[in-house]
């Protein structure tokens, strides 16, 4: 990084969220305070590694924010009006993530000392660095929410996925056990997929479980879960549900997929696929694993039965 004695432009600095409605005199005075920057493409601005004891507000340029490793993608880009490091400049903890430059760029850099002395002539400053705060720590947590989902979520269908199906069994099985409520689990298997994408190519099979999986949700409650549990393997989970219910339910399921007899898709007009369905019920001493295993037994039996049905 290096240093510059220029002077930032004053009407530039105004236009910064810090010094949104901050006294000319105030960020006269901050100004004297401040450094010019520069970096580099690729030049390491803030490490888990290393304290920090300065605040950076980004003239130019942009930014990348990394956790925990430089090989992961990164999680947020900062643009010219963006703060960097202004959690570990409070805190005086070293910084949770890489800030690293993607292209030439400029910031400002103030010192912590320098911006406790500037507080105390300008309250305003303060409230505008604490929004600042905010908006990162809101930030983050969307951050959070939203990887926690995408942990949760299959990519291509959208269905969940095992993850999610080992947490809501062992909160629903409790639930269900708990006021003496059935609890169900529906296995379906794709019939004959490998011949399907054999023949019409394995982007075309992707469609195709991506129509198995939108018209099993359209059918379902919200306190379902459909689990893409591997391959062209399904789960639905039907809590409150006793096993004769649940026939009925998979026998809907499955003559609403046998009805569809082609879809269009981005790579043209294809067949509908059909599924073959295992139902088992919970017992009282089941494990996911062992009402699963269940399931797959009944599933094994409708594929012997000709697939295309339910067991």
């Amino acid at each position: 990084m290096k240093t510059s004695r220029r002077q930032a432009n004053l009407q530039q600095v105004r236009q910064l969220h810090l010094f949104n409605n901050v006294a000319t005199s105030s960020v006269d005075q901050a100004l004297k305070e401040f450094r010019i920057c520069d970096l580099e493409p690729g030049e390491i601005l803030l490490s888990p590694f290393n304290h920090n004891q300065h605040l950076y507000l980004l003239l130019k340029g942009q930014l990348k924010v990394y956790l925990g490793s430089l090989d992961n993608p990164p999680i947020s880009t900062l643009h010219a009006g963006d703060c960097a490091g202004e959690i570990s400049f409070i805190d005086n903890h070293p910084p949770s993530a890489y800030v690293v430059a993607t292209e030439p760029s400029s910031m400002l850099r103030l010192h912590r000392e320098a911006l406790i002395k500037l507080f105390q002539q300008s309250p305003q400053l303060m409230h505008n660095l604490l929004e600042l705060l905010c908006t990162r720590l809101r930030q983050g947590n969307l951050l959070i929410l939203n990887s926690e989902q995408n942990a949760n979520v299959d990519t291509l269908t959208g269905s969940f996925n095992r993850r999610w199906l080992e947490h809501m069994y062992e909160r629903e099985s409790t639930r269900c056990a708990f006021n003496q409520q059935p609890l169900s689990l529906l296995m379906l298997d794709v019939d004959h997929f490998k011949a399907y994408n054999d023949q019409h190519g394995h982007l075309a099979g992707d469609y195709a479980l991506c129509l198995v999986a939108h018209t099993l949700r359209n059918q379902l409650r919200a306190k379902d879960s459909l689990v893409r549990f591997g391959g062209e393997e399904f789960v639905i989970l039907l809590p409150e549900i006793a096993a004769p219910e649940a026939r009925s339910i998979g026998e809907r399921l499955r003559h609403s997929l046998e009805n569809v007899t082609s879809f269009y898709s981005s790579v043209g007009l294809l067949p509908g696929v059909t599924v073959s369905i295992g139902l088992a019920q919970m017992d009282p001493k089941d494990s996911l694993q062992s009402l699963i295993a269940r399931a797959d037994g009944a599933l094994y039996k409708a594929k012997q039965q000709g697939r295309n049905c339910l067991c």
